[in-house]
């Protein structure tokens, strides 16, 4: 019997030893749901919006930050890049639910859907997902 189970210790040391190290591993049961669908508002006013269009590609995951202190909008929620350059934001009209969950400690992020040139305006559809640990 013995001979039919192979132990893979130095699998296992490696293992335990990328824990240690602060290895992110992947947890079992955690998912992205997919939430909704939404345009980027606010790209006609990000002066460098042609060059960050130009870089984005379909599926590309797109970082949301709350801005509880926005003077305009206190449920404002601004979408960067994964360069860290500002695209726009969650629409006001759409933004009230995703803001309270990001406030209740919820990680939401995007997707860009599509993308097309109107003008000088960028339409930048994007899908908004909720990571679950």
């Amino acid at each position: 019997m013995n001979d039919l189970v192979k132990k893979d210790e130095q699998a296992l040391l490696s293992f335990l030893e990328s824990k240690e190290k602060g290895v992110d591993l992947p947890n079992p049961f955690e998912r992205d749901i997919y939430l909704f669908e939404t345009i980027i508002a606010g790209t006609s006013h990000i002066n460098n919006i042609e060059e960050i269009a130009q870089e984005l590609n379909i599926d590309d995951k797109l970082i949301f930050y709350r801005e509880a202190n926005n003077k305009y909008d206190p449920q404002a929620i601004r979408i960067e890049n994964i360069n860290k350059d500002k695209i726009g934001y969650i629409p006001r009209q759409d933004n009230i639910v995703f803001s309270r969950l990001m406030d209740a400690g919820k990680a939401l992020f995007g997707r860009v859907k599509s993308k097309e040139k109107r003008g000088r305006w960028f339409r930048i559809i994007i899908k908004i997902y909720m990571h679950e640990n």
